[in-house]
């Protein structure tokens, strides 16, 4: 069909960790360079959860080097698929804080379970984390500067039909009828010329691509440098410690 499906599997919460991240630019990459795939969708084996967000392991007590590897990763995973060619549909099936929230905000359409336990939203202030620019962008670039810097002051989680009203979403639809209507989507974007649809998508997304592009060293220094402040640790520690109390 020309569609590819990548589903992500990484118990219990799809944490996007270092090998996750690099996995995942290494799978968009493949199919961005196999002329038979004009499109993915993007989902989640695991119940209840889309993806959790970008490991807090990977930010916690590690080097300099980690982190600027780390970082790295993360900026990748977000330039490969927001600047893809493909046609990219996220089937957000369960929730999707912080990275999660990221991933679907970088498709083309996003369409989400119609259950309102089921939340997404960029909260990285609720950890005392600030939303980098091109976080920022994209979000913006989805629901309108008001709402996203509302959204971002407060680290809002928005349940899915807040998220649905609010624009966060293109679609809700019952759990069970998620990848049909994903498929459904797919085929009426992919009834286009591609030639067309690319070079618009381009249009559109090129001034934001372009501002990480030219700024990727300075963003990750900025990281490395925020990360290591041991006030931010702490809070990331104390955060750790609040999931492993939740967890017994």
């Amino acid at each position: 069909t020309g569609v590819a499906m990548m589903k992500l599997k990484s118990p219990p919460v799809n944490s996007l960790s270092l090998e996750l991240l690099t996995e995942f630019a290494i799978s968009l990459e493949k199919l961005e360079n196999n002329r038979a795939c004009r499109g993915v969708i993007i989902t989640s084996s695991v119940p209840k959860i889309f993806s959790s967000g970008l490991d807090i392991t990977e930010m916690c007590g590690k080097s300099v080097e980690h982190y600027t590897e780390f970082w790295r990763a993360v900026q990748e995973m977000w330039l490969r698929l927001y600047g893809s060619s493909m046609v990219t549909v996220a089937a957000v099936n369960g929730s999707s804080p912080a990275g999660g929230c990221l991933i679907a905000l970088s498709c083309d359409y996003r369409i989400m379970a119609e259950n309102p336990k089921f939340s997404i939203g960029l909260n990285e202030a609720q950890l005392g984390i600030v939303a980098p620019f091109w976080f920022k962008d994209t979000f913006v670039n989805v629901v309108g500067h008001r709402i996203a810097e509302r959204s971002l002051q407060l680290g809002s989680l928005h349940p899915a039909p807040e998220a649905h009203k609010l624009g966060l979403v293109d679609e809700l639809v019952p759990e069970e009828k998620l990848m049909e209507k994903a498929a459904a989507v797919m085929a009426q974007w992919l009834a286009l010329p591609d030639h067309a649809r690319q070079l618009t998508k381009t249009m559109m997304r090129k001034p934001v691509v372009d501002r990480l592009v030219a700024h990727r060293e300075e963003d990750i220094k900025n990281f490395v440098t925020f990360i290591s402040k041991e006030s931010i640790q702490k809070s990331l520690r104390m955060y750790m410690e609040m999931l492993k109390k939740r967890k017994s």
